[in-house]
């Protein structure tokens, strides 16, 4: 989109002020107001945005060994250009526009640290190589009666879940939320995020949003502003929502799936589409693709799985997060769900993925990885019908630190995604798990206080 084009729109919609943001790490949007004067006039050279965004965790304390930003480099400025064409207008917020920043480490060179950086050169590759990814993501969140001050104030104890009980897929609680709903799904089609379908999950108070599907950064866009955005509309109606991978152990956890397609380069054939001879019946590149999924879900646990949190959803029979690299036809207990149609319809989706995922980082990952996996002709092992068994496939990681461990090691990761981010966000989690390992749990509490 052409900037003379932006300055129409923005005068159409009568905006005074502009929201710029991009997103950290740890999917985070870190942003800032800003006048439209200063908007206009940064909007084609770029803008100053200091760096610690990459320097600091998700509660802003400073990481000790980044090689990238810190104490050593004085936290300078990087260079921030707008994407002109991720321009959406904030209908919650009046006469206020919204602008998608990409970070550069030089005029040329992406930052390193960048997820949406990454995900941009994954989305080239796959270009360059004759395709267009196709992909959406699909979210499950619990929905609390509290505020930010509540929640401290209860310390995230005896919370109140919007609704109670265990509804799965309830007609009467989405029509008693109708406030909330509605609210929520006509004020994210104006922000330019179509809801494919929304229902109740099982358990109180959660929901689960298919987002409609996209070419690639897009999708990962709108999957990424989905969640900052349903948090600020629930605020709105006094409400909290989290997007934790497991906030209760007796509960079930949230899951982040993405649906992926490939395409030809016109967009007009679904690669995946078709049927084949091999197993499932899927196409020679569906399996491939999915060969390569497979093949590196082991040493990339940690992009789909970023938190402590994440690794309490995994690993538990029967809980509808694998613990192995599986796939199945239309099996939601496998990785990787194939998904055969229909026609144009067919997509994999991959199940191993929490809702406190990164977009950007877990889509990066699994393109690469079915791209590799395509160009390479892997094979997926073998197809699994119904649940998978102790020997239905490799054994995923089960912690943080042993999934960070394997990412650090892998010279597929390295080549895939580049030594200087696989370095940098492999610093981030063991950050991540130092931190957990220092903390004095409540199950610690009352396991030992009096008895030991």
């Amino acid at each position: 989109m052409k900037l003379r084009e932006v300055e129409q729109k923005l005068s159409e919609a009568g905006v005074e002020r502009v929201k710029i943001g991009g997103f950290d790490v740890d999917g985070v949007l870190r942003g800032k107001y800003v006048s439209l004067d200063k908007f206009l006039r940064s909007a084609e050279k770029g803008l100053g945005f200091c760096d610690v965004i990459f320097g600091w965790d998700s509660s802003d304390v400073l990481y000790d060994r980044s090689a990238l930003t810190g104490w050593h480099t004085g936290y300078p400025d990087t260079l921030a250009k707008i994407d002109l064409g991720s321009m959406r207008v904030i209908p919650w917020e009046p006469r206020t526009a919204a602008f998608l920043l990409d970070f550069y480490a030089d005029p040329e060179t992406p930052h390193p640290a960048s997820p949406r950086g990454l995900l941009k050169q994954v989305a080239a590759r796959a270009e360059a190589a004759g395709y267009v990814l196709l992909a959406a993501a699909e979210y499950e969140f619990f929905v609390f009666r509290e505020t930010p001050q509540s929640l401290h104030a209860k310390d995230f104890r005896d919370l109140q879940p919007m609704t109670p009980g265990m509804f799965g897929y309830s007609w009467l609680r989405e029509s008693y939320a109708g406030d909330f709903v509605h609210d929520l799904l006509d004020k994210l089609k104006a922000f330019d995020i179509e809801i494919e379908s929304f229902h109740t999950e099982t358990g109180p108070g959660v929901w689960e949003a298919a987002i409609a599907y996209d070419e690639l950064v897009r999708a990962a866009d709108k999957a990424a502003l989905f969640k900052t955005a349903v948090k600020e509309l629930a605020h709105r109606h006094g409400l909290t929502a989290t997007f934790m991978a497991k906030w209760n152990a007796a509960l079930p956890g949230c899951g982040g799936h993405l649906h992926q397609s490939l395409w030809d380069a016109g967009r007009e054939n679904n690669v995946f589409a078709g049927g084949g001879a091999g197993p499932g019946g899927v196409t020679d590149a569906m399996r491939w693709y999915i060969g390569g999924l497979l093949a590196t879900l082991p040493d990339f646990a940690a992009l789909y799985a970023p938190t402590v949190n994440s690794y309490k959803r995994l690993g538990h029979a029967r809980m509808w997060a694998p613990s192995m690299a599986t796939w199945g036809v239309e099996n939601r207990t496998t990785a990787v769900r194939v998904i055969p149609g229909p026609g144009n319809a067919a997509r994999v989706e991959a199940r191993q993925c929490a809702a406190d995922l990164n977009p950007y980082l877990a889509l990066a990952g699994c393109v690469a990885s079915g791209l590799h996996g395509l160009q390479n002709k892997v094979e997926p092992p073998p197809l699994v019908t119904g649940e998978p068994t102790d020997t239905s496939g490799v054994e995923l990681p089960t912690s943080l630190p042993e999934a960070t461990h394997r990412l650090h090691r892998s010279a597929l990761a390295r080549e895939l995604l580049g030594g200087a981010f696989v370095d940098h966000y492999v610093m981030t989690r063991d950050w991540e798990a130092r931190q957990f390992r220092k903390a004095v749990t409540d199950w610690e509490l009352r396991r030992y206080f009096e008895i030991v």
